[in-house]
């Protein structure tokens, strides 16, 4: 029996717990996500290294799983845009069932392992991109198809699993088993299993895009500010980079069409905005270049 589906030996009388003790089971227990997730950084770092060149030369993320670890998969997707204005259309998610997936389960689609393939064929996969393919069990049929179609064409696969030596790990070029055991409600991997696997992919994607400079010190400087809160965070994050005024920085910032990085080259090089844009665009991007 996986891992991920053998009844917890901790807590078999979880029912009849009073509501502290209920609470404390569930909030422990998840706190071993992360544990998890810390076991396997060796090779989390693999994984960025290979995924690194292959996505600065045009290759997209894309995202493959059913039920929670492919509803995670979207969530990893579609927030990379406003964070790091991260092109919509390379970072793309299929879920088991399709979109409407995401808010009703659709049972039976995680079984259909041709149409897993069908889905990932019909984004056309190439060498350059990378496809993240999750799946609790590793066992997947619909997440495995996806990995033998990506494996065709020579994408980079990379299987991310909760339980060891399952085929999932075995197929992809680079596998990582979060060992995160056996649940508190047995076989609800939405629990401990499902939150190692979002901190592993806010930690595969938010590690690439510092790699791709997206990032100046910890600064988010590539953000896409599409409401009050992120212009607020654009004109602050200027500030706090360049050591301008509030007023300066908007007037940068509004120079620079609210791009951050474009901004900061404004105030701190005295260039205009098409020039400070040149000359990022002659880094590609790299503010900390721009700037020396």
């Amino acid at each position: 029996m996986l891992k991920t589906e053998t009844p917890s030996t901790q807590h078999p009388q979880l029912d009849l717990y009073p509501v502290e003790a209920l609470v404390d089971a569930l909030v422990d227990d998840q706190a071993l996500a992360a544990q998890a997730v810390k076991a396997v950084s060796a090779s989390i770092c693999k994984a960025v290294t290979a995924m690194t060149p292959r996505v600065a030369a045009g290759g997209r993320l894309v995202y493959v799983g059913a039920g929670t670890s492919g509803r995670l998969g979207i969530l990893d997707s579609v927030e990379l845009s406003p964070t790091f204005s991260w092109p919509p259309e390379r970072a793309m998610a299929l879920l088991a069932g399709g979109l409407g997936a995401m808010f009703q389960a659709v049972e039976g689609a995680e079984d259909d392992r041709n149409k897993g393939a069908s889905d990932l064929r019909l984004l056309y996969p190439n060498y350059n991109d990378v496809i993240l393919l999750v799946a609790a069990s590793g066992t997947t049929p619909y997440v495995l198809g996806a990995l033998q179609a990506a494996r065709t064409v020579g994408a980079l696969t990379v299987g991310i699993a909760n339980n060891p030596g399952t085929p999932l790990l075995g197929g992809a070029d680079i596998g990582i088993c979060l060992d995160t055991g056996a649940e508190v409600i047995s076989g609800s991997t939405r629990l401990k299993a499902g939150t190692a696997q979002k901190i592993l992919l806010n930690t595969l994607s938010s590690a690439l895009m510092v790699r791709l400079h997206k990032v100046y010190g910890n600064l988010m400087v590539d953000l896409h500010p599409t409401n009050i809160k992120l212009v607020e965070r654009a004109v602050h994050l200027t500030m706090h980079a360049t050591g301008a005024t509030e007023a300066a920085a908007r007037a940068a910032l509004e120079q620079s069409h609210f791009h951050v990085k474009t901004a900061i080259v404004v105030l701190l090089k005295h260039l205009p905005a098409d020039q400070a844009q040149a000359l990022l665009d002659a880094t590609d991007g790299n503010l900390r270049t721009a700037l020396d």
